[in-house]
């Protein structure tokens, strides 16, 4: 297997993406959620919004989080459409979100020509308590076709997961379980190609590397961007690898 790391931005890139190149996207888009006024949802941070002030570690904060909510719903409709285009026929989108935004990130997906066949919970067991309310422990998976699922798969995957985010070796604020990702890039066909417009730290990639498919990713922040590539070349060769420079 092989894999392609674009540094740039998402959506300058993935107009570059030849048409049905690539049979599944899995990404984890910034949410630009995480607080209680618009203010506080533009205004801060992904690693003050996301990151609790007494947080042991001290990851990288990341670009992206200064949406509103409809400039993120236009901005994620315009990409997941490109998305759609380089997608193959019965490719799947999978796409991450919190509970804010987990009704904007299915318009959307709707609104680029996917069809929004479900919303898989991701549970965290290790999720902190709310007083006097009920704990926000889950984020959510949003997923669509284009078309139809390829029918003939022998494939059977759960409805829902159960993991908490990565402590031993964590590289990133938002880093999803690989344990988690190797289950979901199953979706991708055997020696399939999996597109990640927001790569982050690679988990995306490591999974679908060791799942036997190739991996195109971009990633925008230079910092997470040199953290992928070292993980994602130490799961290859040298001679397996194919890098791509910043984008215009």
């Amino acid at each position: 297997m092989s894999y392609t790391l674009h540094r740039g931005d998402a959506l300058t890139v993935m107009k570059t993406l030849p048409d049905e190149s690539v049979d599944a996207v899995i990404t984890d888009p910034p949410y630009n959620s995480g607080g209680r006024t618009s203010s506080e949802r533009t205004g801060r941070t992904a690693r003050a919004k996301y990151v609790t002030s007494n947080s042991a570690h001290d990851l990288a904060t990341f670009p992206g989080e200064n949406r509103d909510q409809r400039s993120y719903r236009s901005w994620l409709t315009e990409l997941l459409t490109e998305a759609y285009r380089a997608s193959t026929e019965h490719a799947v989108a999978i796409v991450f979100s919190d509970w804010r935004q987990e009704p904007t990130t299915s318009d959307a997906l709707q609104m680029a020509g996917w069809t929004w066949s479900g919303t898989i919970p991701w549970i965290k067991p290790a999720s902190r308590p709310r007083k006097g309310g009920f704990k926000q422990s889950a984020e959510f998976i949003t997923w669509g076709v284009k078309g139809s699922l390829a029918k003939g798969r022998d494939l059977y995957l759960p409805g829902h997961f159960i993991a908490s985010q990565p402590r031993k070796g964590r590289v990133h604020i938002t880093q999803k379980p690989v344990e988690v990702m190797q289950q979901l890039v199953q979706i991708c066909r055997e020696g399939g190609t999996v597109l990640d417009p927001f790569t982050g730290s690679g988990s995306t990639g490591v999974a679908a590397l060791r799942e036997g498919r190739r991996f195109v990713g971009v990633e925008l922040s230079s910092h997470y961007a040199d953290v992928a590539e070292q993980r994602l070349r130490a799961e290859l060769t040298q001679d397996d690898v194919a890098l791509a420079g910043p984008e215009a």
